[in-house]
C-alpha cells in the first residue's frame, strides 16, 4: 500500500497503530429522529457515528442535518456493505460511493466489519462469517488493501459476532484477525458486545479473547444491546440485537478492556427500539464515567514507576 502515513509492517512487526483522531470519549450513533433535538442542543458528546450505506445517495434531509451536524462535532463512517469477507470481488460501485462519501465529510474514523453481505450481486441485509483459513486470510487481506488503496487510508475491521462455527476453520479468530492486522496495517475496532455474545454462543472466555487480540491496533470500541434465545440444542443463544440498553456484563467487559487499553473512543450503537436521545447520551457518558476512572486509578501506578 502507499497510503499517507501508513506501512505496510514487514513480517514480525508490531502493527502501526490505526490513524484516528477521534476523541477518547463516548459516542452515539446519529438517528434521524434526533437531528432536531441536536442540533438544538448541542449536547456535550465525544462524536457521532453513521452508517454509510444510509448516506449513498446526493442529496436528501440525511445529508442536510449531517452535514450541519459535522461543523459541530466528530464523526465516524461505519460500513456493513463491503463485505470483505466474501468470496467474490468488492462492488466497485459500492465502493467509489462509499470514497464519495468520505471525501465529503472528511470523518475522523472509517470501519468496516469481518464479513459478508452480498453474492452473486445480491445484498443479504445480513452480516454472515466466513470460515478461519489460509483461503479467507488472503482474500479478506486483498480486500482489505483494495479499500485502503482507494480510500487513501486505513480502516478499522470490527470482531464479529457470530452464532456457528465452520468445521473448515483451522486458524482461531483472534488468531486469524491478528494476521489480517498485521499483512494489512488496518486498525481493529473492538466490538465488546460482539465478544460477549459470541462468547456465550461458543463457551469462550470472553477475557481470554480480549487478551488475545491484537491490542496495539485498537482505534475504537462499541458497545451495544443484545436480545437472549435457545438455539435447536435448548441452549442459550445470544443474539448481537443492538436493541437494548448496553448490558452490566457488556460493561464489566468494557472496563476490562480499558485497563488494557487506555481510553478509546468509544461508540454506543442502538438500531432498533430507539429511545430518545437522553437515554443514548446518559450511556455515552457512563463511557467517560468509566474511562475517567481507569485513568485516575491508572495515574498513581504511573506516578510511582
Amino acid at each position: 500500500m502507499t497510503i499517507p502515513g501508513n506501512r505496510r509492517p514487514s513480517h514480525g512487526d508490531a502493527p502501526a497503530l490505526p490513524v484516528t483522531t477521534l476523541p477518547a470519549r463516548g459516542g452515539v450513533g446519529l438517528k434521524p429522529e434526533h437531528f432536531r433535538e441536536i442540533l438544538d442542543t448541542a449536547p456535550d458528546v465525544g462524536f457521532f457515528e453513521v452508517h454509510a450505506e444510509n448516506y449513498m445517495v446526493n442529496g436528501g434531509p440525511f445529508h442536510h442535518y449531517l452535514g450541519r451536524i459535522r461543523q459541530r462535532h466528530p464523526i465516524s463512517i461505519h460500513g456493513v456493505g463491503l463485505s470483505i469477507g466474501g468470496e467474490e470481488p468488492l462492488d466497485a460501485a459500492h465502493l467509489d460511493r462509499l470514497a464519495a462519501l468520505l471525501a465529503r465529510y472528511q470523518p475522523e474514523s472509517f470501519s468496516e466489519h469481518l464479513a459478508w453481505a452480498s453474492h452473486g450481486g445480491v445484498y443479504l441485509n445480513d452480516l454472515l462469517p466466513a470460515p478461519y483459513h489460509v483461503g479467507t486470510l488472503a482474500r479478506v487481506c486483498a480486500h482489505i488493501d483494495h479499500v485502503q488503496e482507494r480510500l487513501q487510508r486505513r480502516m478499522l475491521l470490527e470482531n464479529p459476532a457470530t452464532y456457528v462455527e465452520f468445521a473448515a476453520s483451522t486458524m482461531a479468530e483472534t488468531d486469524f484477525i491478528g494476521e489480517v492486522v498485521r499483512r494489512t496495517g488496518c486498525g481493529l475496532l473492538l466490538d465488546v458486545n460482539n465478544v460477549h455474545v459470541a462468547s456465550v454462543n461458543h463457551n469462550r472466555d470472553p477475557r481470554a479473547y480480549i487478551r488475545a487480540l491484537p491490542l496495539k491496533a485498537v482505534g475504537q470500541i462499541h458497545l451495544a444491546g443484545f436480545a437472549r434465545d435457545i438455539d435447536a440444542a435448548g441452549d442459550p443463544l445470544l443474539i448481537d440485537s443492538h436493541d437494548a440498553p448496553v448490558a452490566q456484563v457488556v460493561w464489566d467487559l468494557y472496563a476490562f478492556a480499558l485497563d488494557l487499553l487506555g481510553p478509546q473512543p468509544t461508540l454506543i450503537e442502538r438500531d432498533g427500539d430507539i429511545p430518545v436521545f437522553p437515554v443514548l447520551l446518559a450511556e455515552a457518558q457512563r463511557a467517560d464515567r468509566i474511562m475517567r476512572q481507569q485513568l485516575a486509578a491508572t495515574a498513581p501506578a504511573e506516578a510511582c514507576a
